[in-house]
């Protein structure tokens, strides 16, 4: 019974968080450097790329769990194709052009130090890549493959939720020093992301293969 409605769950899930997330966003909206996350980043916000960077990151990502969501949508692929294909090229283009690149920038700046550092860059690197190749396959026609890097560049998109939460549920059960909770879901937030696409993209695409 719960497989059945497994789908739906994970839907209601993934809307409430994104609305958290819209929440987090709207703190910075009117422009302000001095609330939230930043309040601990005082003396690097004061640097005017990161603060671009930021600034950037945070207004555009919102986008990409809306965009990213229509693009697994079944009914959307198959009664609406063409609102697929836009919405996939939005998020390719605010990806690729916007979010990812502000995200590098702000992984150079992450708390933690180096641990930290090193996760969030590869994030970036990954999360960009696997956007641009699922970009480039689809340009080439190959389907396939342009399916198998969507589903990991919007498992690494979803790694805002993931890195909060696995930060929350660390902090609750484990009761750790934050910076060190932090530094654990800097990595698990995407790896575990990444994982869970690998095991779907398994299954998904082995029965096609047969």
């Amino acid at each position: 019974m719960w497989f059945k409605y497994s789908k739906y769950i994970l839907w209601i899930g993934y809307i409430y968080f994104s609305y958290l997330l819209l929440l987090i966003t709207l703190q910075y909206i009117p422009y302000h450097t001095d609330i939230a996350f930043l309040r601990i980043k005082q003396e690097i916000i004061v640097l005017n790329h990161y603060k671009i960077a930021f600034f950037t990151h945070v207004y555009t990502s919102i986008f990409l769990m809306i965009f990213g969501a229509l693009q697994f949508s079944n009914y959307i692929q198959k009664k609406h194709i063409k609102l697929h294909r836009i919405s996939g090229r939005f998020y390719v283009g605010i990806l690729l052009l916007l979010s990812g690149p502000s995200g590098l920038v702000m992984a150079y700046y992450a708390n933690g130090g180096l641990l930290a550092q090193i996760s969030f860059l590869l994030l970036s690197a990954f999360w960009i890549s696997f956007t641009f190749l699922s970009f480039y396959f689809i340009l080439k026609k190959q389907i396939i493959k342009h399916q198998k890097f969507a589903i990991r560049s919007f498992a690494l998109t979803v790694s805002a939720i993931s890195l909060r939460l696995f930060k929350y549920l660390i902090i609750f059960f484990f009761e750790p020093l934050p910076m060190d909770a932090y530094r654990i879901a800097a990595w698990s937030g995407w790896t575990f992301n990444l994982l869970v696409a690998e095991i779907i993209i398994y299954y998904k695409f082995s029965r096609i293969s047969k």
